[in-house]
This record gives structure tokens, sequence and C-alpha cells, in this order.
């Protein structure tokens, strides 16, 4: 005989499954977009986290901070290695989806967490396995305790302790370091942008240092380098000879991209370039640019203010 009260009962518990998940889809979305790069990789993510997440049964479920972070981690982890072919298959260079983090405050809430969501930190965890990018983001980023980590990655504490320091070493030589303020860099990027309109070849290498490297990511959909341009006379020349590809009437909009000013320019209410610049003292070191429009889909149309 069924009693009167299951029904209830299954929706509460379907209703805590659901506020459970909602308080923690923040910390999801940080540990997938930063593993993937990809903030529609995430997306897909945290979708399917969200359905084994209503399948699990109550006993197996001893915290949901721990179960969904278990959960979402292996997931990015075995979409890293299936993905490893598309990857090296890339049209030119592979740079990460550019993310409106005005409009996301929660996934850089603290110091490392800023650094780690640049565009510059993404691409150096490339160098790092799917596991080993899993492991440093956790105690690195997120300050899991080794003891925390090592059952989501299926390791002992000691392996993921070294794991950490391989880690650091590989990556040590390239942390990011901003100390010119927003408002400074966002001018840096209206001279650089006007000396290219305006062909301005000596005025444009007063903003580069010399060593500069311009990545610029098409994939298979947009016309753009096939290799990063080393040295400030190249990137200058190049860019200036680009500069004039831009479709008229595009508007320019002056954006949060990972934590660092950058813009957007939009041409016809869709988003056509998206980019930041990384700074020595006040000259442009490097600049990310993201042309490939699978890679610009989840902005917003219209502006990038919408969001």
């Amino acid at each position: 005989m069924r009693n009167p009260g299951e029904p209830e009962r299954r929706e509460d518990a379907a209703a805590e499954r659901l506020d459970a998940f909602t308080a923690h889809r923040p910390l999801l979305f940080s540990i997938a977009y930063r593993m993937l790069g990809s903030v529609m990789d995430a997306e897909d993510m945290i979708q399917e986290a969200f359905l084994r997440w209503l399948r699990a049964p109550a006993d197996e479920v001893a915290s949901p901070k721990a179960y969904l972070t278990t959960t979402i981690t292996r997931l990015c982890i075995d979409h890293l290695r299936s993905a490893r072919v598309r990857r090296e298959q890339y049209v030119g260079p592979w740079l990460p989806e550019p993310l409106l983090t005005a409009s996301c405050p929660d996934i850089a809430e603290t110091a490392a967490q800023r650094e780690s969501i640049s565009l510059a930190f993404l691409v150096m965890l490339e160098r790092l396995e799917p596991v080993e990018r899993a492991v440093f983001l956790l105690r690195e980023v997120f300050d899991y305790d080794y003891a925390e980590i090592a059952p989501i990655v299926d390791k002992t504490p000691a392996n993921c302790r070294q794991i950490v320091r391989r880690a650091r070493e590989r990556i040590a030589d390239e942390r990011r370091r901003v100390d010119v303020p927003p408002e400074r860099q966002e001018a840096l990027i209206d001279a650089f942008m006007g000396a290219c309109a305006n062909g301005d070849l000596p005025g444009l290498l007063t903003l580069l240092t010399d060593d500069i490297t311009l990545w610029t990511d098409g994939g298979p959909h947009a016309r753009a380098a096939r290799r990063p341009i080393v040295g400030a006379d190249r990137v200058a020349r190049f860019s200036i000879g680009v500069t004039p590809r831009i479709p008229p009437g595009t508007t320019v909009y002056h954006v949060e991209i990972n934590g660092q000013p950058g813009v957007v320019l939009y041409a016809d209410g869709e988003p056509h370039t998206a980019f930041v610049v990384d700074l020595v003292g006040e000259r442009i070191h490097r600049i990310w640019m993201v042309l490939n429009p699978d890679k610009l889909r989840h902005l917003p149309r219209g502006t990038p203010l919408a969001s």
C-alpha cells in the first residue's frame, strides 16, 4: 500500500538536491572552465554532473560539495583526454574561449583565482596532463587539502603532493605579473588600436616590447596567423596590415575578459574579435586575440554590456 506522504518526501528530496547543486554551481563552473578553457564545454560538463547528481544514491553522498567536485573533475579529465587529438589537429594556435568575468564575479574571488583565469595562465595549463592539471588547480587555486584531492583523482596524498611540485616547476617561469592600473591598460589598448588604424608604425613600435608575441586564434573558420608572431616590428606590421579587414561599422567595447581589461569588437551585432594584452611596465608584451566564431558564440549578441 502506498504511503500517502511518499510523493511529498520525494519532492522535498528533489528540491534539496536542486538547492545543493545550485549552491555549488559557481564552484563547478570555476573548476570546469579552468580545466577545459571553454565556456561551452564547461556548461556541458555541468549539465552531465547535474544529471549524475540527481541519480546518485543518497548513501553515496557523504558531502554534496565533495561529490560534485569529484564528479565535475573526473568528467573534465575524461573530456580532456578525448579532446587531445582535436587540440593537436587544431588549425593555428589554440586559445581558450574568452570569458566576460564582470558578469560572473564568483569565478575569481581570490588573488590566486584572478591570476588563474587569465588567458596566459589557461594556455600555460595546456602543458600539463589532465590529471596534473586537476591536482594543480584544486590545490593551488581552490586550496583543497591533499587528502581531499587524493580520492578525486584516485591517487595518494603523497602522489598529489609530487604532482603539484612537478607542475609548479613546469610553469614557474611564466606566472603573470601585471602592476599597471586597469585604466592605464585600457589607454594602452586604445593607443594600440589607434596606431593600427592610422598605419602609424613608429607610434605602434613605442607601445610594444622588443620581444612581444601575438597569438591569433581563428580556428578553421576565420583568417588568422597560423603561428605566433614574435618581435615588435613583425607584430606591428602584421597588426597594421590586418586592420583594414575589420568590417565597416564595427563597434569597440572595453570589457573585462578573463579578469583583465580587454576589448570585444562587434560587427552587425555579432562578436567578431576579442583580445587582451599582457604588459611589462607600460608596454605591451603579449597579445591574445580570438577570432574563431565558435569560441565567441557564447558572448551576448548586440553588445557585451547586455550580459
